[in-house]
């Protein structure tokens, strides 16, 4: 599959992120923020731009369908499903900050994508360091 994704940038400016459709530049990888602050944490300079919603939750994109086999637990991955797409509200270019959604890991031109295959690595970590639901009653 070719895509535009090179060619792709997030709105310029505006206080309302744009919805756009994932699976066409990009496919975006869903993750609650404890975990998605962890594999932030690990991934460093490997990570590519990520965008946080208003509820908190972090998405990293990444080349469609790069992360089709992926199953992992509190993770998903949007895309374009059966010709369906699901869509994110992507914020502009410029906003950096709460509040609503805005770039946790600012956009550059040149390093906006994330490679699946550190970020995959990363998330196992992130999840294999969250204490599950017995760990969590003992305390």
């Amino acid at each position: 599959m070719t895509t535009n994704a090179e060619q792709w940038t997030p709105p310029p400016t505006g206080a309302d992120p744009t919805a756009l459709p994932a699976g066409k530049w990009w496919d975006a990888v869903r993750v609650p923020e404890d975990i998605g602050e962890y594999a932030l944490d690990i991934l460093g300079a490997q990570s590519g731009a990520v965008i946080k919603d208003r509820c908190n939750t972090l998405y990293w994109l990444i080349k469609p369908r790069s992360a089709d086999s992926w199953n992992l637990h509190r993770v998903s991955v949007l895309g374009e499903t059966e010709g369906a797409a699901t869509y994110l509200g992507v914020p502009s270019v410029d906003r950096l900050a709460r509040p609503g959604s805005h770039w946790r890991v600012p956009f550059i031109r040149d390093g906006w994508l994330t490679d699946p295959r550190p970020l995959y690595k990363a998330l196992i970590c992130a999840l294999l360091a969250e204490p599950n639901d017995d760990q969590k009653g003992a305390r």
